[in-house]
């Protein structure tokens, strides 16, 4: 997976990567958060965009009850994390 995203990163001319960072509800870490971070670090050594990872609590949730048939529950989660993003980030 990370190799197709390095590669999908090129071929778009992204400018940056934002990754999901699991964290608990209480913002703790969990098995989950270790994994996305070692997942983030991974893929930092194979892009030359910044990785950045970005609190994804309650984005199931969200999506969850936007419904729609036509795309998967993760895909909807995804959508919110990264819409949230802009909106902080501009």
């Amino acid at each position: 997976g990370i190799a197709e995203i390095a590669s999908l990163a090129a071929s778009l001319s992204a400018e940056r990567i934002v990754v999901g960072l699991p964290i608990t509800l209480s913002g703790g870490e969990s098995d989950q958060t270790r994994e996305a971070v070692r997942f983030a670090d991974a893929l930092r050594a194979r892009v030359a965009v910044p990785v950045e990872m970005y609190d994804e609590r309650f984005t199931t949730a969200i999506a969850a009850r936007s419904g729609g048939d036509s795309t998967s529950e993760d895909s909807r989660a995804a959508a919110v994390m990264l819409e949230d993003w802009l909106a902080r980030h501009g």
